[in-house]
C-alpha cells in the first residue's frame, strides 16, 4: 500500500490504517519538518477529527507548545464594519500553528505505527501501472509496488498526472500569497483570525492571523481567472494593502517581514470531479477539496484521508481495486463534503458584489446558524452532530 505525500491527507490516511494489517509506504520528497505555504489556521473541525485517530493524537495536539488559541473569527466588510464570531460561545476552539510544526506533528503521529515505513527526502520519478496494481520509482532508484496508491501529493500531483488525465480547470482555482511578519499590532484579546473583504480584493480577501512569539501570518487570495482577466499583480496588491490601506497600514507601521512573499495555487472544490480510478484514489488538494469561500483545505484533506483509509480496509478485504469499485470512495467524499463545498461556492459568488458582501457580513453573520457554520469550519454536518462526520 503506497501513499505519496505525507501532508495532512497522507498522514491521516496512514493513521486511519493503523490496525488494518496493511504495510504502508509513506513517501514525501521533503524531510520533516518542512514549510507549507498556508494560512496556518486550524478550524475546530480539524481539532475534532484528530480525536478519531490512534496514539492520542488530539490530546498530543492540545499539548503542543507555541500555538495560538484563537477564540474568534473576525470578518471585515468592504466598508470596514467588523463582525466577530465567538468560538468559545459554542465550546469550540481554533488554533494557529505554522504548517512546518503541524505537518511534522501529524507525520510523527503516523510514524508511531509499526506498519508505516517512511521514504522521505525522495522525489517520485515515475508512477506506472503493473499487472497487479502500480509501481513507483523514487529518485534514489528505490522501486515500490502495491495494489493501491493514494495521491496525497498536492495540486501538482505526479500520481494524478500519471494515472488520471484530467485537465486543470482555471475557473476553479485560487492564487494565494503568504508572508510571515513580526511586530504587527492590533490583534483582538481573543486572538481572532481576521478575514478582510475589501472592495478592491473581491472576489478574494486579505488575511492576518496571529502566531506565537509576536509573529503573524499575512496573506491574500483571489480567484485565478479574475487575476488573469483583470491583469492583477497579486504581489503588488498585497504590498499596497499592507502599506497604504487606511484600515491596515498603521498596524504594520513598525512591523518587519521575516521572509519574501511566497505563492501557492489552491484547487477549489467548486465542482464535482472524478477522484479515483483503477488502483488509485486522490486525496486533499490533489482531489481539489479546498473550501471555495475560505480557501481552507486542512480539514477536508484530513477527512479525505480518513475516508480513504476506511475504503482501503474494504478494498483489501474484498480484493477490489478497479475504477468501478473505487467509485464508492468518490460517493462517500461527496456525500460528506459536497453540500458544504457547493454552499460556500455560491456564497463566494454572492459576495463578489461589495454591497452584497456588506449585507452578508452585517446581517447574515449575526444569524446563529451562520455563526455555527463558521465555527465548525463551514461543515454543517459536523456542526449538527457536534462531532466529526
Amino acid at each position: 500500500m503506497i501513499i505519496v505525500g505525507a501532508g495532512p491527507a497522507g498522514s491521516s490516511a496512514a493513521l486511519g490504517l493503523e490496525g488494518s494489517g496493511l504495510k504502508v509506504a509513506l513517501i514525501d520528497r521533503h524531510t520533516f519538518p518542512r514549510d507549507k505555504i498556508c494560512g496556518d489556521a486550524l478550524s475546530p473541525d480539524v481539532v475534532n477529527q484528530l480525536a478519531t485517530f490512534p496514539f492520542q493524537t488530539q490530546e498530543a495536539l492540545l499539548q503542543m507548545p507555541h500555538k495560538v488559541v484563537s477564540k474568534a473569527v473576525r470578518f471585515v466588510s468592504p466598508n470596514y464594519t467588523v463582525s466577530d464570531v465567538k468560538l468559545t460561545s459554542q465550546g469550540l476552539s481554533g488554533y494557529v500553528i505554522p504548517r512546518m510544526q503541524f505537518d511534522a506533528f501529524l507525520v510523527n503521529q503516523a510514524l508511531q505505527s509499526k506498519d508505516v515505513t517512511a521514504y522521505f527526502g525522495k522525489a517520485v520519478k515515475s508512477v506506472n501501472r503493473t499487472d497487479g496494481g502500480v509501481s513507483v520509482h523514487l529518485s534514489d532508484d528505490t522501486m515500490l509496488e502495491g495494489k493501491m496508491i493514494l495521491a496525497a501529493d498536492g495540486s501538482h500531483s505526479i500520481v494524478k498526472r500519471s494515472l488520471h488525465q484530467e485537465k486543470p480547470d482555471k475557473g476553479h482555482y485560487c492564487a494565494g500569497l503568504r508572508i510571515y511578519y513580526e511586530g504587527v499590532t492590533g490583534f483582538s484579546e481573543d486572538n481572532a483570525v481576521e478575514l478582510h473583504f475589501y472592495k478592491e480584493l473581491l472576489p478574494g480577501y486579505f488575511w492576518v492571523f496571529p502566531l506565537a512569539n509576536g509573529q503573524a501570518n499575512v496573506g491574500i487570495g483571489m480567484l485565478s481567472d479574475y487575476i488573469q482577466k483583470k491583469q492583477i499583480n497579486l504581489k503588488e496588491k498585497l504590498h499596497e494593502i499592507i502599506t497604504t490601506h487606511p484600515n491596515v497600514k498603521d498596524r504594520f507601521k513598525h512591523a518587519r517581514p521575516l521572509e519574501d512573499v511566497r505563492g501557492f495555487p489552491l484547487p477549489l472544490g467548486s465542482k464535482k470531479r472524478v477522484i479515483s480510478g483503477d488502483n488509485f484514489l486522490l486525496l486533499g488538494d490533489a482531489a481539489s477539496l479546498i473550501n471555495p469561500l475560505s480557501g481552507e483545505g486542512i480539514a477536508n484533506a484530513i477527512r479525505s484521508g480518513r475516508v480513504a483509509a476506511d475504503h482501503l480496509r474494504s478494498s483489501f478485504k474484498n480484493n477490489c481495486f478497479s475504477a468501478y469499485d473505487n467509485r464508492a470512495y468518490d460517493q462517500v467524499i461527496y456525500r460528506r463534503m459536497w453540500n458544504e463545498l457547493r454552499m460556500n461556492y455560491w456564497v463566494q459568488r454572492f459576495m463578489r458584489s461589495p454591497k452584497r458582501c456588506e449585507w452578508l457580513l452585517k446581517y447574515a453573520i449575526a444569524n446563529p446558524m451562520v455563526q455555527d457554520l463558521v465555527m465548525s469550519g463551514f461543515d454543517a454536518k459536523s456542526l449538527l452532530k457536534r462531532k466529526s462526520a
